[in-house]
């Protein structure tokens, strides 16, 4: 049988206990991966191990695919209404709210981000994207279509089947409410893995999932390395669909396996290197707050973070010295100790990475003006960071860092800042700060981005689709948007008359 966590909370920001299995959620049952083996769970605060969990195989892919297209053809699909399908997400949805503060101590524990940030916007965002397609699901319909007296010709959006989902270790239960959300609303089986390095919420979330009361199979867990699990869902013939969020790297090599397999649909939200421009007449004081959110939240681990940031020439000095006294004011430390800004960084590999960026930025010629140090003895900890100095052809100014490091750049036009912003293979976000309107807009217009965002940064909501232009992804999450990616949309004609 597969082993039982239990954690109790002493920090200052949380003080409680949790305790819930850590095996392969297949068929409504915690079981043990097929080779009994484990992975070890990590606390990026110290290094040190938190808890073994099941290590799945191919072969429990096969599993987990055989219970979800079981209980699609017999429990859920086209046999249960989209009222039903609403109510119990919505009953899930109540559920996370009353262990809300366990959710988010564990999301704390697992990843690194503060107890105070997961409890006041990773969870609750979770919550909000549960419910808000509890309410979509209801008012999944079609269109009757004009096309003769004798004829009568109509549209059904139905679910698709089997869908396969990977998410990412940055934001953890968020990106599995994402995903699930509009699978489930749509009337669709999910065989879901999280990243090794975060898997608890999504494996706490199976309990929760249990009491609900959906019906075994409808949701499956696998919690497995990439290489093998994640594999073998992208590359599974009987999963018409795969959803993925993660790096531009690994999406190349899912949309691969889903070309070579069986075609399956796809949808990737994938890296991002986001432009965030800064005109001379913006409110320096709120775009200086709104900077910083906009490369520091989530300890620079958000692929829409704002990581080139060009400030016109005119207030560049103004604006560095108070963006530099901005981040000298984040304090970096222990996740569930009150005041804390910023904790570690999720894992050793990520802190190696990132370290290796800030080391490649000061060997090509950029200026370290803030940060670039560990922080402590112990755990993934990185002070904020900012390069100055630094042009367009640096790995830093190139490349996804995904870490707590910002790349200053100084322009003079708004042709010149526009052309800069747009030099770059990814296409996910952008950010403008000015008070002319019309130049806002105009910009945010001329930028190649799924996303602009005018004198705000990071800013995401249940209702509204959020995605990338260019390597950065194909489809859209959030919003109506996100239920055409879990949809067939089948016509049927109807010969009133019988005639040829």
């Amino acid at each position: 049988m597969p082993s039982v966590f239990t954690h109790e909370f002493t920090g200052q920001a949380f003080k409680g206990k949790t305790s819930f299995n850590t095996g392969l959620f297949i068929n409504g049952q915690f079981v043990d991966g097929s080779d009994k083996t484990t992975i070890d769970v990590v606390n990026p605060s110290n290094g040190q191990v938190i808890t073994k969990i099941s290590e799945a195989t191919p072969k429990d892919v096969d599993l987990a695919v055989n219970a979800a297209e079981a209980a699609f053809e017999k429990s859920w699909g086209l046999n249960v209404p989209g009222n039903r399908r609403g109510e119990l997400l919505y009953k899930l949805a109540q559920l996370m709210e009353r262990d809300s503060k366990e959710l988010a101590a564990i999301e704390a524990l697992d990843n690194g981000k503060t107890f105070s940030w997961a409890a006041g916007a990773d969870i609750p965002a979770s919550i909000e994207t549960i419910k808000y397609y509890a309410g979509w699901a209801d008012k999944i319909h079609g269109s009757t279509i004009e096309t003769s007296e004798a004829k009568l010709s109509y549209t059904r959006h139905e679910p698709i089947g089997v869908v396969g989902q990977i998410i990412p270790w940055n934001f953890p239960l968020l990106m599995f409410s994402w995903k699930i959300a509009p699978a489930l609303a749509t009337g669709n089986c999910i065989v879901m893995k999280p990243s090794e390095f975060t898997p608890l919420t999504a494996i706490r979330m199976c309990s929760l999932i249990q009491e609900a009361g959906f019906p075994p199979g409808v949701v499956n867990v696998v919690t497995g390395y990439g290489n093998t699990v994640g594999a073998a869902i992208s590359s599974h013939m009987r999963i018409e669909k795969i959803a993925f969020t993660g790096s531009t790297l690994v999406g190349r090599k899912i949309m691969e396996s889903a070309a070579k397999s069986n075609l399956k649909k796809v949808t990737l939200e994938l890296g991002g290197k986001s432009p965030n421009i800064i005109y001379d007449d913006a409110d320096l004081e709120k775009t200086v707050n709104w900077t910083s959110h906009g490369i520091f939240w989530n300890h620079g681990q958000a692929c829409c973070a704002g990581s080139r940031i060009f400030v016109q020439s005119g207030i560049y000095d103004k604006f560095l010295a108070k963006f530099t006294e901005k981040a000298k004011s984040i304090k970096v430390g222990d996740p569930f100790a009150t005041g804390v800004d910023q904790g570690p960084q999720v894992s050793q590999i990520q802190y190696d990475r990132i370290m290796g960026y800030i080391d490649s930025g000061k060997q090509d010629g950029a200026t370290v003006h803030l940060g670039g140090d560990r922080v402590g003895t112990e755990g993934y900890f990185i002070s904020p960071t900012i390069f100055t100095n630094a042009t367009p052809e640096m790995k830093i100014v190139k490349e996804e860092i995904f870490g707590p490091v910002g790349v200053v750049i100084k322009f003079d036009t708004e042709e010149e800042v526009i052309k800069m912003a747009n030099d770059t293979t990814y296409g996910l976000a952008a950010a403008v700060f000015t008070q002319n309107l019309n130049r806002a807009i105009e910009t945010a217009h001329k930028l190649k981005a799924g996303t602009a965002w005018i004198n705000c940064i990071n800013q995401l909501h249940v209702n509204v689709p959020f995605g990338g232009y260019k390597q950065s992804g194909i489809g859209r999450e959030l919003g109506e948007y996100a239920l055409d990616n879990y949809t067939n949309v089948k016509a049927v004609h109807v010969n009133l008359r019988h005639q040829m």
